[in-house]
């Protein structure tokens, strides 16, 4: 069983202030920590589980700077076998379709058997890449999913859909999955994992090594341009009702009835 695993290196907002910074296109993240996404981290699990019972080999995907290598060599230290990081300024990574054109160039030509994702960027909220992913691959997909049973030439998966349902539904390999958190339990690297992950392939490659033009990446060529980032501003528009119950519910009928609810 050959599986790719893709995982984002996003920044924790838990603990600091957000700004956008000066060209208001983006946030200031000067004073952020980095780590790897949380849907991602459950995928990274779920793909060595897999392994584990299975066998196999897991490669990590990944784009973005040298920076993310602490991230990728901790997802190698979990039991990933090698990895891949795409480094290239002329990669619009605003546009979910042209990064899953990117992961999809990476993966093409290679025998694979699953890709999985995270369910969820933290960063921007985005829940296309994978889906898109598997449309650029040619092969089937599910997303949001909350349980993998592998069998011999299929997948069984379990979906988390709206309002507490679930759907399963059962995919020919090779497919693409995205993976919802909660579905396994992630590890803690041991330390001997993390020392023989120094040890692992970790390619790093560009545009030029994936086939790809930078027409075919780029903002200029994309159909979503992002016009300006900003903060909400928070504001209330509550209103204390005073007075005795019988009072209170004569105003709110009052208000309701003119404001058309009623």
């Amino acid at each position: 069983m050959n599986i790719f695993v893709c995982i984002k290196r996003v920044p924790d907002t838990s603990e600091a202030e957000v700004k956008v910074d000066a060209n208001g296109k983006d946030v200031d993240s000067s004073k952020f920590s980095f780590d790897i996404n949380d849907a991602d981290n459950y995928a990274v699990e779920e793909a060595i589980l897999i392994k584990e019972k299975v066998g196999g080999n897991v490669k990590v995907v990944s784009m973005g700077p040298k920076d993310g290598d602490v991230m990728i060599r901790m997802a190698l230290a979990k039991g990933g076998d090698s990895a891949i990081r795409i480094e290239d300024p002329r990669i619009n990574t605003v546009d979910p379709l042209q990064v899953a054109k990117v992961l999809a160039a990476a993966v093409k030509g290679q025998d694979f058997d699953l890709v999985l994702t995270g369910c969820m960027a933290e960063d921007d909220g985005n829940m296309a890449v994978g889906v898109a992913l598997a449309e650029t691959l040619g092969v089937p997909h599910a997303a949001m999913v909350k349980k993998v049973e592998v069998d011999e030439g299929k997948v069984k998966v379990y979906r988390e859909l709206e309002g507490g349902l679930s759907e399963v539904v059962e995919l020919a390999l090779p497919a693409v999955l995205t993976i919802q958190t909660g579905i396994n339990e992630p590890r803690y690297a041991p330390i001997r994992g993390i020392r023989m992950a120094q040890k692992k392939e970790l390619k790093v490659l560009n545009l030029d090594d994936l086939g790809l033009a930078e027409d075919d990446v780029s903002e200029g060529s994309s159909l979503v341009e992002l016009k300006n980032l900003y903060i909400p501003e928070v504001v209330s528009h509550a209103e204390i009702i005073e007075g005795e119950p019988e009072e209170k519910a004569e105003i709110l009928a009052d208000k309701l009835v003119k404001g058309g609810l009623l």
